[in-house]
């Protein structure tokens, strides 16, 4: 059973929303932003990442990953065994996220599938042999929406997340693949050294990819840049003060998809947006406070676009893996 978790100090908050923001942000452009120290900001941060209240990764691009297939599932299972599928699905290295929902007998998890043989494995063999499993429905995330990727929980202010901000080169194009350059060996390893620690030195990046310091910086800047991989902190969000989670299944009019989409993707509310297949063309993952700003966001927010004709609110009641990376107390 998870050990109950409480929340940080004020400042710890704000830095561990700092890191939210901007993962490989340095301790003095944390200390500015915030208005506090460097020296604080070390003294305060360095527990947190030793005793991995905050850990820092990367997550690949699937646009990038063409044999890479973005499966969202929601798996419906007998109550008294949900744990147990819960904790095999985040044991699974292709899956990015895991959430068991609602009334204890769903799950939502987030897989990059190595390709349609590991996915008809999972879909057609898989599944339907494991007992607990009740049934399930499968959905591609066809387009994720970048806006969210600096999200801070409501934490920081505009200013404050424009700050924290680095000046990166302009990304390339997505809409033509001829215009993407292939990735090299060299990202390659970068994106595995990152994916193990999203904040590994420039020096140690340089020496697991046989490279330069320099080129490391660079090649990563253009990686992040080019949205080949995003960079991601992983936290308990109730240590931070928002106890409420729930995932949107959003029909939007498919006109309006992306206008939706981009617009729901920059609220400090919302962490995760995407569309996907489905009969809801829209999940979105949303973290508010409490059940009264989830409310507000639902009849203020999600009320007033045009396009939106449905919604179901799956709230989430235990995250077991976020990120690629299993919350700890959660196996």
């Amino acid at each position: 059973m998870a050990k109950a978790s409480h929340p940080l100090s004020e400042t710890d908050r704000r830095i561990g929303a700092a890191m939210l923001a901007s993962p490989r942000a340095s301790w003095r452009t944390v200390g500015r932003v915030l208005g506090i120290s460097e020296r604080t900001v070390v003294r305060r941060a360095a527990p947190l990442f030793h005793d991995k209240t905050l850990r820092a990764t990367a997550v690949r691009n699937p646009v990038w990953f063409p044999d890479l297939i973005p499966l969202a599932l929601r798996i419906r299972c007998r109550p008294n065994q949900i744990s147990a599928i819960a904790a095999t699905l985040a044991r699974r290295p292709d899956t990015v996220w895991v959430d068991i929902l609602g009334g204890g007998d769903e799950i939502c998890t987030i897989l990059f599938l190595d390709g349609p043989d590991a996915r008809n494995s999972l879909l057609l063999r898989d599944l339907p042999a494991t007992p607990a499993v009740q049934s399930w429905t499968s959905h591609i995330l066809l387009r994720v929406f970048p806006a969210a990727f600096d999200w801070s929980g409501g934490l920081l202010t505009e200013a404050e997340l424009t700050s924290l901000r680095p000046e990166l080169p302009a990304p390339a194009t997505t809409t033509a693949a001829a215009a993407r350059p292939s990735l090299q060996p060299l990202d390659h390893a970068l994106i595995t050294t990152l994916v193990e620690d999203g904040r590994a030195s420039y020096a140690d990046l340089a020496r697991r990819a046989d490279t330069t310091a320099l080129t490391a910086r660079r090649r990563l800047e253009a990686l992040v840049a080019g949205q080949v991989v995003r960079l991601a902190t992983e936290v308990d969000l109730a240590r931070l003060g928002i106890r409420t989670e729930a995932l949107l299944w959003i029909t939007v009019a498919p006109g309006g998809l992306e206008e939706t989409g981009r617009e729901l993707s920059r609220h400090p509310q919302v962490r995760f947006a995407s569309a996907t297949t489905g009969s809801a063309n829209l999940l979105v993952a949303v973290a508010a406070a409490d059940l009264n700003a989830l409310y507000h966001f639902l009849n203020d927010t999600i009320g007033a676009l045009p396009h939106v004709s449905t919604i179901e609110v799956t709230p989430i009641l235990s995250g077991v893996k976020r990120t690629g990376l299993v919350r700890a107390g959660s196996l």
